[in-house]
């Protein structure tokens, strides 16, 4: 979505770059988002199994994971298939209906920033239960975690109102406005969407590590003994730093870009120039999928309790049924 003038001299060698360009987004919006989309889809799924189970529904962090997962569906379902119709398929309908565009980018921008916030409320909710003050650690409460999903939500349907507002159909596509807004608008989803959640996840990450490390060499007043976290917060802070690692190499080219297109908005291109940058723009945005779609094989990687609670169920539920409809067919 650049605003930036398109140099119409093209010369036989970018004609073939530019369709070659142009053959690489689809194949890989077809094929690469199409993957994406199946085991992103399984995977949310699965962990909202999961994570309702009687061991993780009492803990925060797992209420957020929970929350995160449920919001990633609806990133899955919307964002990223709109997205898939668009680069694929071809589907431009963004660009010719106003009220699609402008609720197609409205629930797309609160669609990807829900479970990216969830897992900093997360990270946020480790380092107060891994606090050695008592009254932080009370802030990490099932009660707080609730509160704060609820206002998660409402607080981004609140923010990206100027969707609505400022989102028209300019030359057949649909972006945001030019001027002053666009320029404002390209650096505050720069913040919002790259810099400060990385911040954020770098922060809270860190002051929990030294919680952690702390706790393990602190011994208990009263007992004389070490006090130890129990198995499932540390395999649910284990969960979470994968989850961070992965969210900071997979997100960090997205804002980068974002910063490049700020800063050369305005600049004379030419129409090579314009596809290869619609490319890397659209690669940006694949791995900041490819980063949701991956929490699932994250958390059964870093969680034994996790694999287990999964295994149980397709057991008890999966195989049990199935075995029951094979024996009333026979």
């Amino acid at each position: 979505m650049s605003n930036s003038t398109v140099n119409i001299t093209i010369c036989d060698s970018d004609v073939y770059y530019i369709s070659t360009i142009n053959l690489a987004n689809k194949l890989i919006s077809q094929y690469g988002m199409g993957f994406i989309w199946f085991i992103g889809n399984l995977g949310s799924i699965l962990m909202c199994i999961v994570f309702t189970q009687p061991i993780y529904r009492n803990s925060p962090c797992a209420m957020f994971f929970l929350a995160a997962s449920i919001s990633q569906f609806f990133t899955y379902n919307f964002a990223l298939f709109t997205r898939i119709l668009t680069f694929a398929f071809a589907v431009l309908t963004l660009n010719y209906n106003l009220w699609y565009c402008k609720l197609r980018f409205y629930l797309f921008y609160i669609f990807v920033a829900l479970p990216r916030y969830y897992i900093i409320l997360a990270s946020i909710d480790r380092y107060f239960a891994s606090s050695r003050n008592a009254l932080r650690r009370q802030r990490s409460s099932p009660k707080m975690a609730f509160r704060l999903i609820i206002g998660n939500v409402i607080f981004w349907c609140i923010i990206y109102i100027q969707i609505i507002i400022f989102y028209d159909i300019e030359s057949g596509t649909c972006t945001y406005r030019a001027g002053a807004y666009g320029m404002f608008f390209s650096i505050y989803i720069t913040i919002e969407s790259g810099i400060l959640p990385l911040l954020l996840m770098l922060i809270f990450g860190s002051l929990t590590v030294g919680n952690i490390r702390e706790s393990k060499m602190r011994i208990n007043e009263d007992t004389g003994l070490r006090t130890r976290m129990s198995k499932k917060d540390i395999q649910l802070h284990r969960m979470l730093a994968n989850q961070i690692v992965l969210f900071i190499i997979l997100n960090m080219p997205n804002p980068i870009y974002l910063i490049y297109s700020s800063f050369t908005v305005n600049m004379s291109k030419s129409a090579l120039q314009n596809t290869a940058e619609t490319f890397i723009s659209n690669m940006t945005y694949v791995l900041i999928y490819f980063g949701f779609s991956l929490a699932f094989t994250n958390f059964m990687f870093s969680s034994g309790i996790f694999r287990r609670e999964l295994i149980q169920l397709l057991r008890t539920k999966v195989l049990r049924q199935t075995s029951r409809a094979t024996r009333s067919v026979a």
